[in-house]
């Protein structure tokens, strides 16, 4: 059955790893017979900054909510027209890839950017005008999967379990928990490319085999197993249940099964 992915993705460089990987996706996606729509951020100039500058129409001239306004801006169609068509991008997706290199432990600024103008709320918070009683797992995202393709400057052993630079899953909990998940999508485990300042050709030749092999699972892999906020184990949406993981805190505690996630 064919699907729709969008590939949001984050580096200047054309000739980058990152870039080829992209262009390893759309070919790998198209073969297997599935639309892909692209937003490639610095082609398009991308508006990094959250500002006044996104409400075309205010509903308090006085005092800037970003949340308020947000969501008065998406329920009346008063956004900017880029970021209407990102979003609209984004409703048709069944699946979303987002391609960046890792710089200072997160996404590219522009890349954050497009998150914090694109995810309105409505859209992927504050779902159904119903503050937070649809997020982690529900939402207006839900039904969509989600996957990071990270191309990662240090080495392999930095970002292991006890790797100075700590776990990269953890590392990206933020957003694969507190972005993706949050608002209603199914996140895949991270695909990664360590040392990528260092790359050979025969190195760029077999993370592009690899990465060929992870998507054709983008929409039969296992999502990383993030606890639901309304299946009972957060029995007042906000902390876990005493009896709930009642050994482990912190990151790993909000998983079903956290072994492999170090």
């Amino acid at each position: 059955m064919q699907k729709t992915v969008l590939l949001v993705h984050a580096h200047p460089e054309p000739t980058s790893l990152t870039r080829t990987l992209v262009e390893v996706a759309k070919t790998r996606l198209s073969q297997s017979g599935h639309r892909v729509i692209e937003s490639d951020l610095y082609g398009l100039n991308w508006k990094a900054v959250f500002d006044a500058h996104d409400f075309l129409k205010r509903e308090n001239e006085e005092r800037l909510s970003f949340i308020g306004e947000s969501g008065y801006a998406y329920a009346n169609g008063s956004q900017t027209p880029d970021v209407q068509d990102e979003q609209s991008k984004l409703r048709q997706a069944d699946a979303v890839i987002f391609h960046f290199p890792l710089w200072w432990f997160s996404f590219p600024a522009i890349l954050k950017g497009w998150v914090d103008r694109v995810f309105a709320f409505g859209l992927a918070y504050g779902y159904k005008g119903a503050g937070n009683q649809y997020r982690y797992g529900e939402g207006g995202l839900a039904g969509k999967r989600a996957l990071l393709s990270v191309t990662v400057g240090g080495p392999m052993e930095d970002y292991g379990g006890r790797g100075i630079n700590g776990s990269l899953e953890q590392i990206l909990f933020p957003i694969t928990h507190g972005t993706l998940f949050f608002s209603g999508m199914e996140v895949l485990p991270t695909f990664a490319v360590y040392d990528s300042v260092r790359m050979t050709d025969a190195r760029v030749d077999l993370a592009k085999e690899v990465w060929k092999e992870r998507i054709n699972g983008l929409f039969t892999d296992a999502p990383i197993p993030f606890r639901f906020q309304n299946n009972g184990d957060y029995p007042d949406r906000h902390q876990l249940a005493t009896d709930v993981a009642p050994k482990l805190s912190g990151n790993l505690a909000h998983l079903k099964n956290p072994d492999g996630f170090l």
